[in-house]
């Protein structure tokens, strides 16, 4: 397992090296995941109130994540069998079925890596997100107290905003694609020379020659 220089990772560093165990057998991060994005989250614990909502709500939009190849992994410092033992009370319980693996860090060799043990919090990992593209970058950091559970929706979002944002060269205004000031439009990067930018405002929206948006 490859730590960052004694450092957690960063946006913009590559995923640490790690073998993990999960629910559903090894998995080599972020080898295995080459050529796909993945997003690992981190819970509290098993058989926690929170923890259980998000887990329900991940599964929910698990094939709109599949659509964006984009795979799941969740992780607690719980053992394996407090795992599996968690999803199937989710079936029985709450009628669904949790297809991603779940990875089990009981010695805290991952959650220390990442830097998931908050040291007022006990051992319990914190309520973390990392969203890694294709290469093994992180693209996205995001941690949450214990008293909130995360907005799957605005995970989906990011996601699908990283990739039109890495195909086409743009940026997404807030709250896009509900943007209050251009929609869905995307944000073209400011002009870095003089000509570049009389031409803007010929070419594009503009609100001015520095902020100029488009449809795709």
């Amino acid at each position: 397992m490859e730590e960052m220089g004694g450092r957690i990772p960063l946006i913009g560093d590559r995923f640490p090296d790690m073998e993990v165990h999960t629910t559903q057998g090894p998995l080599n991060l972020p080898d295995d995941f080459v050529g796909r994005w993945f997003i690992l989250f981190s819970h509290p614990g098993d058989f926690t109130p929170v923890c259980t909502t998000e887990f329900v709500a991940f599964q929910k939009r698990y094939d709109e994540f599949k659509k964006l190849k984009c795979e799941l992994v969740g992780l607690s410092v719980d053992q394996v069998f407090s795992h599996i033992k968690w999803i199937e009370w989710i079936s029985d319980n709450l009628k669904v079925e949790i297809k991603f693996p779940i990875i089990s860090d009981e010695l805290g060799k991952v959650a220390k890596t990442l830097g998931l043990i908050h040291p007022k919090k006990g051992a319990n990992t914190v309520r973390a997100v990392f969203i890694v593209d294709t290469n093994g970058i992180i693209r996205a950091i995001l941690y949450y107290p214990q008293e909130l559970g995360r907005n799957i929706d605005e995970i989906v979002r990011m996601v699908k905003g990283f990739q039109i944002a890495d195909k086409n060269g743009v940026a997404m205004p807030a709250n896009w694609p509900e943007n209050e000031l251009m929609g869905d439009n995307v944000i073209i990067p400011p002009a870095s020379d003089v000509e570049t930018a009389k031409k803007r405002q010929k070419e594009y929206d503009c609100y001015d020659w520095w902020l100029c948006h488009k449809k795709l």
